[in-house]
Formats: structure tokens, C-alpha cells, sequence
């Protein structure tokens, strides 16, 4: 079955859809949460509690939209273009993330908001 979520930031929410993996599958089971998250280029990213480890498909070359789990950090972050990592237009996480899922739809808003944004993140019934 597949896994989806919202994420409402302000007046704005995204539905997203969440991969098959542990970690996803974790970060699953601990909504709803409400994080507040910090702005690093095009990501924004913030301790959601999560701690694990660098999965097998963890990597650092990430797609606009992509939703991810940070284990140096225990960080969600949201990727929605270049990072100071970057060397191109796709954003770069800084070190291995595990890629939980990803945001359906435009996520160009995100590039007009602030240095940090609460997001509460629920299951999507």
C-alpha cells in the first residue's frame, strides 16, 4: 500500500508520496509531527527525532521535491533546488541522506520563503 503525506507549511500543503525503506517506513509511524526547519540554499532541514543510520541506497545527489532523512542530524530535509553542496541546478546534501519520499506537485513556493518555516508533516487519509 502506498504511503502518503501531507505537509502543510503556512496556508500551503503538499501531498507527498513515501518510497518503500525502513527509514520511510519509520519516519511513517512517528506521525503527525511539527518541525521547525532551517534554510541551507535550496533545503530546508530540521531534527525530526529520527535517528538512524546511512541505508543502502543513501546518497547525496538529490531531485527537486525529494524528501529525505539526515543521520548525521536526525534531520527531515526537503529538497527544492541547488544547496551550497551543489555544483549544478540539482540539489546536493551535504553528507548521505536516505531518501524517504517525494512531493507531488510544484514545490517553486519554497524558494520564496525565510531562513526557517514550521511544517506540520500527517499521515494523508
Amino acid at each position: 500500500m502506498e504511503k502518503q503525506v501531507e505537509l502543510k507549511i503556512g496556508a500551503k500543503t503538499m501531498s507527498a508520496v513515501l518510497n518503500d525503506g525502513q527509514t520511510a517506513d519509520l519516519f511513517f509511524r512517528m506521525l503527525p509531527m511539527k518541525l521547525a526547519l532551517a534554510r541551507w540554499g535550496d533545503e530546508y532541514y530540521g531534527d525530526c527525532g529520527l535517528k538512524v543510520k546511512a541505508e543502502r541506497g543513501a546518497r547525496t545527489e538529490m531531485e527537486v521535491g525529494e524528501l529525505a532523512v539526515w543521520p548525521d542530524g536526525s534531520a527531515l530535509c526537503i529538497f527544492f533546488g541547488p544547496t551550497p553542496a551543489s555544483t549544478g541546478d540539482a540539489p546536493k546534501a551535504a553528507s548521505p541522506v536516505n531518501p524517504i519520499g517525494k512531493i507531488v506537485g510544484d514545490v517553486s513556493f519554497l524558494k520564496k520563503l525565510g531562513g526557517t518555516i514550521t511544517v506540520e508533516v500527517t499521515n494523508k487519509v
